[in-house]
């Protein structure tokens, strides 16, 4: 009887471990899944292309499990298409751009609209309108008949010149040769004379525009000011007052021009948690963000949830909920 007791806790034993109930073992820890995120930039010469590569580095560095890349783009309206499509998980806009795509109208009328939403605006920019001293141009009106870069075909800077002219009362269409350059296309255009103007929404200083300058090449920064209030009534949350310290590029005083400002921006079906981190990390190495570019030192808790054009992520506005600076 005593054998028989044996046999049969020993086969209980044996049933036990088989079944996976027997005495535990360390467990490993799980490792957070991994998460590839592709940041939509600018090009070179501007500030979307160091502040997306900063970026890329830190949400890397300090977000376990995450793979942050980036790519050079042409800006704005092909960040927020490439997001639709989803090349890019995150990207750099606009406000008037961001503002065009979640309406899916604009540049955007044909892709529909695009599923964005914002973590944070990070930046102002500066619509830089820069004429030829040997053009002659003095003002806006003043580009009737002339060479007039408006940015690459599509761009958020094509956009907002074009809105320029016509509350100017030009046709953007007929009463300027018309040229689609690049920011850095446009700036070697003029040094050979081969423009007369150009418009440029850009971060102060733009690389290209300061190389410029330092070439020796004479221009002129135009004061499109006077229109704000018409663009404002028009499109609302998107254009504000802005200036161009004299500082900036050198000029012999600061001019009174238009803002843009510039978001962050992520799909909308990102998860509220991954947005929640993305937003928590950048303002945990707030002063590493604010060395990518003198514009990124701009960037603040404060402003952060201030002056989209488009809605916050849910995950970003859990962040500065908790941080006390959300009074939408």
């Amino acid at each position: 009887m005593k054998h028989l007791k044996i046999v049969l806790l020993f086969v209980t034993v044996i049933a036990l471990l088989l079944s996976g109930c027997g005495p535990s073992t360390p467990t490993a820890t799980p490792t957070p899944a991994s998460v590839t995120a592709v940041i939509g930039t600018g090009g070179k010469g501007g500030v979307f292309y160091p502040y997306g590569e900063g970026l890329a580095k830190i949400l890397t560095t300090n977000i376990p499990g995450m793979t942050a890349t980036f790519v050079e783009t042409a800006g704005s309206v092909q960040n927020m298409k490439d997001l639709q499509s989803g090349k890019i998980q995150l990207g750099l806009s606009t406000v008037d751009s961001a503002f065009d795509a979640v309406k899916g109208q604009g540049a955007y009328s044909e892709s529909g609209k695009v599923p964005a939403q914002a973590l944070a605006v990070v930046y102002n920019s500066f619509v830089h309108i820069v004429a030829s001293e040997a053009s002659g141009i003095q003002n806006i009106e003043g580009m009737k008949g002339k060479i007039v870069s408006v940015g690459d075909s599509g761009s958020s800077t094509e956009g907002a010149a074009d809105r320029i002219l016509e509350a100017a009362e030009l046709n953007p269409k007929t009463d300027i040769t018309r040229q689609n350059l690049s920011i850095a296309d446009a700036t070697t255009a003029m040094s050979a004379g081969k423009i007369d103007a150009f418009f440029w929404i850009g971060g102060l200083p733009t690389k290209a525009v300061s190389d410029m300058l330092a070439a020796g090449t004479k221009v002129r920064f135009i004061d499109a000011s006077e229109y704000l209030e018409a663009l404002s009534g028009k499109y609302e949350y998107v254009y504000r007052a802005a200036s161009l310290p004299k500082e900036v590029y050198g000029t012999e005083t600061g001019l009174a021009g238009i803002g843009i400002g510039n978001i962050l921006f992520v799909n909308e079906s990102m998860s509220e948690d991954q947005a929640y981190q993305i937003v928590k990390t950048i303002f945990e190495h707030l002063e590493e963000i604010h060395k990518l570019h003198p514009q990124a030192a701009s960037l603040t808790l404060e402003n952060a949830p201030l002056g989209s054009s488009i809605p916050f992520h849910p995950g970003a506005i859990r962040f500065y909920k908790e941080k006390g600076v959300w009074n939408q």
